[in-house]
């Protein structure tokens, strides 16, 4: 399991950047973090429970509160609050991004909501 080795949250650019101890380097727009929330609110409790979300293009992060040394959990500014983010799960989101971008842009036309994320692509994910 990666180990994050940096973490800095830029709430102007609304990015979340975070560095590993295998050099991944990843730049996490807050948007992203909160439509993946490895919450149950939005994750549900079993495949197909899903719930897609929207309206969240310019959600912002409040605070992070470090749990143990294994996890955070990001308070955005909808109030959406119980999301658990694991250094695992936030390594996959970031190893993964464009592909899960892509994933909820197309859920979003599928809903009839392709401008919900006011996006017609995906966004710049700087890595390294």
């Amino acid at each position: 399991m990666p180990i994050p080795t940096l973490l800095t949250l830029h709430k102007q650019s609304r990015v979340l950047e975070i560095a590993f101890d295998d050099e991944s380097t990843f730049s996490l727009p807050f948007e992203f973090l909160r439509v993946y929330s490895p919450s149950a609110e939005v994750r549900g409790h079993g495949t197909g429970q899903e719930v897609l979300q929207t309206g969240k293009r310019d959600v912002e992060i409040t605070a992070i509160q470090p749990v143990g040394n294994y996890a955070i959990q990001p308070y955005f500014s909808d109030g959406h609050d119980t999301g658990l983010y694991t250094w695992d799960y936030l390594h996959h989101l970031g190893a993964n991004q464009a592909t899960l971008w892509q994933d909820y842009l197309q859920r979003l036309a599928v809903a009839g909501l392709s401008g919900d994320a006011g996006r017609v692509s995906a966004p710049s994910f700087p890595q390294s």
